[in-house]
């Protein structure tokens, strides 16, 4: 896992995180729901790929960061590599 922090994506747009994903095979996690589900869905007409996106919800508060460690951890437990291309998931709390 890497945050944009960590790789100085900060301030890119929706497209180029979501293009930089893809390049790098990585599942996107964000709270930006809207706008990366018509992100899948314009990848998806164009046939272009990714590997999955994982929305986690505003009951999941950026300042308790281990909540979301958590929830993300019991979702990959229950999740298998072959559902996430263009898949959209949503952490429960």
């Amino acid at each position: 896992m890497v945050s944009v922090h960590e790789v100085d994506r900060r301030g890119q747009s929706d497209q180029d995180q979501l293009e930089f994903a893809v390049v790098e095979g990585r599942i996107l996690v964000t709270r930006n729901r809207d706008d990366f589900i018509r992100l899948t869905v314009a990848f998806y007409q164009a046939g272009r790929a990714h590997s999955g996106l994982i929305i986690i919800p505003h009951t999941l508060p950026n300042n308790e960061p281990e909540r979301i460690a958590h929830a993300l951890k019991n979702w990959s437990e229950g999740h298998s590599e072959h559902e996430l291309e263009y898949g959209i998931f949503f952490l429960d709390k």
